[in-house]
């Protein structure tokens, strides 16, 4: 009967003989509704703000948790892909190293012009000139022009293109130009030869 009797009491209370000024001869239904009236804001207010800076927290984790998780999950493939390619690191060394091989030294230049010599004189041809262009330097290599001047046959003339394309060294050939040469079928061609060597080496 006594919360019957406090519903009773807060029915009957009248909201203008409530002021501060006489707080404690309030009906104890009515101090119980304000307590918890102001309990209930303070809570609410207190646990707004706080959950707010917790609320900012949990963000900012979870992005870090995010971005730890990428990096994780890379550095994982790139561990787990470690040997792999270390493998295939030897192998490109082994492959650079091979094709650095077939790229003449500034010391090995007058035996490629021997080489070019041999080829030129086993296919038949008669040299007229053979001389070296000044270097040329690219980004990564050095390119070493090569004129060759020489007469013979057609045929004489493709075997001589092919054995120098058969050399163990890097030549490529040019801008040539083949002319009748006057004598019995005898053609007369001019022709750029280049070989390279890495920049590296100078």
């Amino acid at each position: 009967m006594a919360l019957a009797d406090s519903l009773k009491s807060l029915r009957e209370v009248n909201l203008s003989d409530l002021t501060l000024d006489n707080i404690g001869s309030w009906p104890i239904a009515v101090k119980v509704v304000v307590w918890v009236l102001v309990f209930g804001l303070v809570c609410f207010l207190g646990w707004n703000y706080h959950l707010k800076g917790m609320r900012e927290q949990l963000l900012a984790v979870r992005t870090a948790e995010t971005q730890l998780r990428e990096e994780y999950r890379l550095k994982a493939f790139q561990v787990a892909n470690l040997e792999a390619l270390k493998a295939q690191l030897a192998e490109m060394e082994e492959q650079f190293g091979a094709l650095l091989s077939q790229l003449p030294k500034d010391t090995e230049v007058p035996g490629l012009l021997e080489d070019i010599t041999e080829k030129g004189t086993d296919a038949g041809l008669t040299f007229d000139s053979i001389a070296l262009e000044g270097e040329r330097a690219a980004e990564f290599y050095v390119e070493l022009p090569i004129n060759i001047n020489v007469k013979g046959g057609y045929h004489d003339l493709g075997g001589f293109a092919s054995g120098v394309a058969g050399l163990p060294r890097i030549v490529t050939l040019h801008d040539f130009a083949i002319t009748p040469g006057g004598n019995s079928g005898e053609l007369s061609m001019r022709i750029q030869a280049k070989t390279y060597r890495y920049k590296g080496e100078q």
